[in-house]
C-alpha cells in the first residue's frame, strides 16, 4: 500500500521536465568547457608566442591566401560560362581581362581624387584640432559650476593630450608617409604575386575535389557535404559584404558631396570599408567625419550626421537583412561577442573577420551535431 500510494503521488510529467532540465544544463556545461578551453589554448599559444609565428607565416604565404581567395570568389563565374561551352581556362583569360580592367579603371578614375582629397584633408587638419578644442572648451564650460570638479586642469590636461597628438602627427608625418610608401609598394608586389597564383589555381579550381581521394571511403561524402556547407555559407557572407559595402561607400560618397563635407570620397571610403564590421564598424566608420564636418561649421557637422544616420537606419533595416542575414544566421548577440573575442585578440582586423568565422564555426557545429548528436542542439 505504501509502495503504490508513492507512485501515486509522483508525478510523471515532473520528473520529465527535470530530466530535459539535466539535459540542458549538461549542454551548457559541455559547450562552457569548450569555451573555457578555447580559452586556454589562446593563453598558451600566447605564452609560446605561437601567435607571433603564425602571423609571421601567414604573412610570408599571404600572396598563397590572396590566390586562394581570389580564385574561390571568381570559380562560380568561371564554372557559369563553362555551362554556356566556354573552356575552363578561356572562362579564367576571360573573368582576370574583365577583372583587371575595373581595377584600371578604378586607378584611373578614383586613385587621383583620393589622392587629392586626402592631401587636402592633412592640410585642414590643424584647423579641424582647433575646431576640437574650441568645441571642448565651450563643452567644459558648462561644468564649471560643480563645485568638486576643477574645470581648469582638466581643460588643460585634455587640451595637451590634443597638442601632443597634434605635434606627434606633425613629427611623424615624413616617417609614416615613407612607411606608407614602402608598405604600399609590397603590398602591390604581394598582390600582383597573388593574382597570378590566383589565375592558375582558378584554372584548376575544378580539380579541388581530386583532393578528397586520399581521405577514407567512409569520411568522403561527409567531408564534402561539410566543405560544401562552409563554403556555401562563407561564398554568401563575402558576396553580400562586398555588395553592401560597395553601396555604402558610393551612397556616403554622393552624401556627403552634396552637404559640403571636406574630402567626401575619403571619408566615404571609410565608411564603406568600416561597415564590413558589424554594429561597430558604422560608429567607427562615421566618427571622423562628423568631428571634421563640426569643424567646418555647425550646419554641416548636423547635416553630415543626419546623412550618415540615415544611411545606416536604411542599411541596417533593408540592405543588411536582405543581403546578409540569410547567409550568417547568427543571433546578434552571438555576433556582439565574437566582435569583443576577436577585437580583443586581433583589432580591427579581428572584428572584421569575426563574423564569417564564427559563421564557419557554426556551420561545423551544426554538421557535427547532425551526423553524431553530439551536443543534441535539435
Amino acid at each position: 500500500m505504501k509502495n503504490s500510494s508513492f507512485w501515486e503521488k509522483l508525478n510523471v510529467n515532473n520528473i520529465n521536465i527535470v530530466i530535459e532540465l539535466v539535459k540542458k544544463l549538461l549542454h551548457i556545461t559541455l559547450i562552457l568547457m569548450l569555451i573555457i578551453g578555447i580559452y586556454a589554448v589562446t593563453l598558451i599559444f600566447k605564452e609560446w608566442k605561437v601567435f607571433g609565428f603564425v602571423i609571421t607565416l601567414l604573412s610570408i604565404l599571404s600572396p598563397l591566401f590572396i590566390g586562394l581567395i581570389v580564385s574561390w570568389l571568381f570559380d562560380p563565374i568561371v564554372v557559369y560560362l563553362k555551362r554556356k561551352g566556354i573552356n575552363r581556362t578561356l572562362g579564367s583569360i576571360i573573368v582576370y581581362v574583365v577583372f583587371l580592367s575595373f581595377i584600371a579603371l578604378i586607378i584611373n578614375l578614383i586613385i587621383p581624387i583620393l589622392y587629392q582629397q586626402t592631401t587636402d584633408f592633412i592640410k585642414t587638419i590643424p584647423n579641424v584640432l582647433d575646431s576640437l578644442k574650441v568645441w571642448l572648451d565651450n563643452t567644459l564650460e558648462r561644468f564649471d559650476s560643480i563645485p568638486q570638479i576643477d574645470i581648469e586642469v582638466v581643460k588643460q590636461s585634455i587640451f595637451d593630450r590634443v597638442e601632443e597628438f597634434a605635434l606627434g602627427l606633425t613629427s611623424d608625418m615624413p616617417n609614416r608617409i615613407i612607411s606608407f610608401v614602402k608598405g604600399l609598394m609590397s603590398g602591390v608586389g604581394t598582390l600582383v604575386i597573388g593574382l597570378v597564383i590566383g589565375f592558375y589555381l582558378l584554372i584548376s579550381f575544378d580539380n579541388v575535389d581530386n583532393l578528397l581521394a586520399f581521405l577514407p571511403k567512409k569520411s568522403k561524402k561527409g567531408t564534402k557535404e561539410l566543405l560544401q556547407a562552409i563554403n556555401g555559407s562563407l561564398r554568401g557572407f563575402v558576396q553580400g559584404a562586398i555588395l553592401d559595402c560597395t553601396l555604402i561607400f558610393i551612397v556616403s560618397s554622393i552624401a556627403f558631396m552634396l552637404v559640403g563635407l571636406k574630402a567626401p570620397l575619403l571619408f566615404g571610403l571609410f565608411c564603406g570599408l568600416t561597415n564590413i564590421i558589424p554594429y561597430a564598424g558604422p560608429y567607427i566608420g562615421g566618427a571622423p567625419a562628423v568631428v571634421v564636418a563640426f569643424s567646418q561649421g555647425t550646419p554641416i557637422g548636423l547635416l553630415t550626421l543626419f546623412s550618415i544616420i540615415l544611411i545606416q537606419f536604411i542599411e541596417g533595416n533593408f540592405l543588411q537583412s536582405l543581403i546578409l542575414s540569410k547567409t550568417t544566421k547568427l543571433h546578434p548577440v552571438t555576433i556582439i561577442m565574437g566582435l569583443l573575442i576577436f577585437g580583443h585578440f586581433w583589432g580591427i582586423i579581428g572584428m572584421a573577420v569575426a563574423t564569417p568565422v564564427i559563421a564557419a564555426l557554426k556551420t561545423l557545429l551544426l554538421f557535427l551535431d547532425d551526423r553524431y548528436d553530439i551536443l543534441k542542439f535539435n
